[in-house]
């Protein structure tokens, strides 16, 4: 019986650890967002949650609606298709982004991720320069949205109701 206690802790303790990113299966995993297939391994993105749950998507703006749809989902991470090598996910905080240009992504994002500024810089058609060190904005207090609203533009003209 003592045994059987140990094995069932261990099991747990193994299962209450953090989820890496699940290789998508081309042609037969789906979109969470819109329901197709994901089809191209360079321009899926994935959701993990902090209880384990991964959605899969087919394009990184599938991912980016879900989420805004979805805002009291607790996530734990996001993971992006690197474009330079087929079906490889690699984590979204840590990935270089290219915008348009020739990139056709399958819901017409035309954004891919790579893992270095250099393969960035090889899938642009121009001198592409490279901050050294990037700041995260902080995100806007409420106190800063009521200003925004009630104050800057009141009769919501350019910002809209939320």
């Amino acid at each position: 019986m003592k045994i059987l206690s140990y094995f069932f802790f261990f099991t747990l303790l193994i299962s209450c650890g953090k989820k890496e990113a699940e290789p998508i299966k081309l042609n037969s995993d789906g979109c969470e967002f819109c329901k197709m297939k994901i089809a191209d391994g360079k321009f899926g993105a994935e959701i993990i949650t902090a209880k384990g749950r991964i959605y899969k998507f087919d394009d990184m703006h599938c991912m980016i609606n879900y989420h805004k749809e979805n805002p009291n989902l607790k996530i734990q991470s996001f993971y992006i298709h690197d474009f330079s090598q087929d079906n490889t996910l690699i984590a979204a905080e840590s990935a270089f982004y290219v915008k348009g240009g020739e990139i056709n992504s399958p819901m017409r994002g035309n954004i891919i991720a790579v893992k270095t500024a250099e393969e960035a810089k090889a899938n642009t058609g121009w001198n592409l320069k490279v901050a050294e060190r990037v700041k995260i904005t902080e995100p806007v207090t409420k106190k800063e949205l009521k200003i925004l609203h009630e104050e800057l533009d009141p009769t919501g003209i350019y910002l809209k109701s939320a």
